[in-house]
This record gives C-alpha cells, sequence and structure tokens, in this order.
C-alpha cells in the first residue's frame, strides 16, 4: 500500500476508513504491520485550530503547513492566484450574503487541491449562514477527508470533533441518513469511544443490510482483531453485494488464508488480479499465492 494510503494505528480496535482505497500490502499472521490500520493517514497538510492567526499567510483557517506528506495534487500557480483573490475578497466582503458566497467559491477551490480541511472550514462557514442538511453533509464530508488523511494524535482529535459536529447536526436533520452515520462511526473508532461506532456501524447494516461502507469496515474490524471467520463472512457478503469489489475481494483472500481455506483463497486472489491492473496490488497477491500454493 502506497503511503497516501496506509493508515496509523491510534486505538486498539482500528478500521481503514477509505472503502475505495486500494489494498496493496500482504497481512503478516505474526507481525501485523502498524501501518496497516487506524483510523488516519498521513496524506493531507496538518492543520491548526481556527484561532489562529492566519493573517499575511497563503493558507487558510483550519490549515497550517508542515513537512507531512500530502496528497499528490498538483497545484498550479494559476489556482493559488485564484484562491488568493477569493480569500482578500471574502475577508472584504461588503455583506454577510456575499462573504457567504465566496466562501462557497472558496471550500470548491480547496476541495479541488486536496486542502481538505480548509475546504471544509469555508463549507461550514456556509453550513452556518444556510443551516441545511446538505451544506452540513458538505463540511462533513472534507472533515472527514482531512482526518483520514491526518498524521499526529493532536490533529485526528482536532478533525475528529469537526467532523463530529458537522455530522451530529445532519443527523439531527435526517437520522438516516447513512453515510453521514458511518463516516461519523470512523471518528469514534479511532478515538476513546470505539464501540460507540460499532453500535453506528450496526445501525447502519440494520437499516440497509447491503450498505457496502459498513459491509467492509465491520469486515476489516473483525480481520484486525484477529476474528478471522468473522471477517470472511463480512467479506463474503461485500462480495456477494458487489462482486467487482477490489477490497473486498483482497480481503476475503486474507480471511479465507488465515483460517486455512488455502483452495478457496486462491481462487479468490486469482479473482483480484482480473479486477484491477495494478502493479502493487498484483505483488501483493503474488506474495500470497506463493505462500498458499
Amino acid at each position: 500500500m502506497s503511503r497516501s494510503q496506509i493508515v496509523v494505528i491510534v486505538v486498539a480496535l482500528v478500521l481503514v476508513i477509505g472503502m475505495f482505497f486500494l489494498p496493496k500490502v500482504v497481512i503478516n499472521k505474526e507481525d501485523q504491520k502498524a501501518d496497516l490500520t487506524g483510523a488516519t493517514a498521513n496524506r493531507d497538510k496538518a492543520a491548526a485550530t481556527e484561532e489562529e492567526d492566519h493573517s499575511g499567510h497563503d493558507h487558510a483557517p483550519g490549515e497550517h503547513p508542515s513537512d507531512e506528506p500530502v496528497a499528490h495534487t498538483a497545484v498550479s500557480p494559476g489556482q493559488l492566484k485564484v484562491i488568493a483573490d477569493l480569500r482578500k475578497q471574502f475577508e472584504n466582503a461588503p455583506s454577510a450574503a456575499r462573504k457567504t458566497e465566496l466562501a462557497a467559491e472558496l471550500g470548491q477551490k480547496y476541495q479541488q487541491i486536496s486542502k481538505f480541511d480548509s475546504a471544509g472550514y469555508y463549507y461550514e462557514t456556509v453550513a452556518n449562514a444556510k443551516p441545511t442538511e446538505k451544506n452540513f453533509e458538505k463540511a462533513g464530508n472534507q472533515y472527514f477527508e482531512a482526518f483520514s488523511f491526518a498524521a499526529t494524535e493532536e490533529r485526528t482529535k482536532f478533525l475528529s470533533e469537526k467532523v463530529q459536529a458537522m455530522y451530529d447536526k445532519v443527523l439531527k436533520t435526517n437520522p438516516d441518513n447513512l453515510d453521514a452515520k458511518t463516516n461519523l462511526a470512523m471518528t469514534y473508532i479511532a478515538g476513546p469511544n470505539p464501540m460507540q461506532g460499532v453500535a453506528l456501524l450496526r445501525e447502519v447494516l440494520e437499516k440497509d443490510p447491503n450498505n457496502e461502507k459498513a459491509i467492509y469496515n465491520m469486515g476489516y474490524l473483525s480481520l484486525q482483531s484477529r476474528q478471522y471467520d468473522k471477517a470472511a463472512e463480512r467479506f463474503r457478503k461485500l462480495v456477494e453485494v458487489n462482486p467487482k469489489s477490489v477490497n473486498g475481494n483482497f480481503y476475503l483472500g486474507v480471511s479465507l488464508a488465515e483460517t486455512g481455506k488455502n483452495a478457496e483463497a486462491i481462487e479468490v486472489f486469482k479473482k483480484v488480479k482480473t479486477l484491477k491492473n495494478d502493479p502493487e496490488l498484483h505483488a501483493s497477491v503474488d506474495e500470497y499465492l506463493k505462500k498458499l500454493q
């Protein structure tokens, strides 16, 4: 798994958030890799609290430069100039309505360059001015992206609180918003109340037994807690719902291998190689096949 896809352990119960991130690591039963699991990844710049003074800088409130690895998003000088101009207009907006319009534009611009914390900040500004389910969810989604890339415990805590604040408002309006509930669960699993997150995932599956993201996350939790039979059951369900799920098939193969069902695991791993032409993924699969055959 590439550095932009791996995650850091922050609690004993651990979970990969990005359902659609390709699995590119082989799990070793004797030495489970710490960089496989957790709730945050090292892929976005660290954010400071909104109270910091950002005047005269080229970063938005909620974002702060660091030497940490960032998402591989090329940003042109033209894009940076557009953002800088919009921020000046935002700071000097003649009315609250105009400020809200500019915040929406800034949120979109920061989202396009993968500055998720800054996008979340400006979308939150919009949501506070126009408090709708859609607006709070948009802000929550961006904070959640930043959360999934956080590299430190402090940053994880800050962003998880932002995510929770936004999604709590979403769920007060619409308790059946399962995407928000699933993402919210991830922040609890990464924090001091992991069972609260598990309970939320179970609520999602009660409402929608075929919810791919919730099935995947429950399966990965089982895998990381070495409950391989339960993990295999979850991933079987996932590939039944979505036979082309690369993650689902890969981790089904891992679960089967760990339970000694080598022949079935071999067939699943062979299928994985037909689903995605990715050298790193194929290398992981080949390593497993070498051990199983």
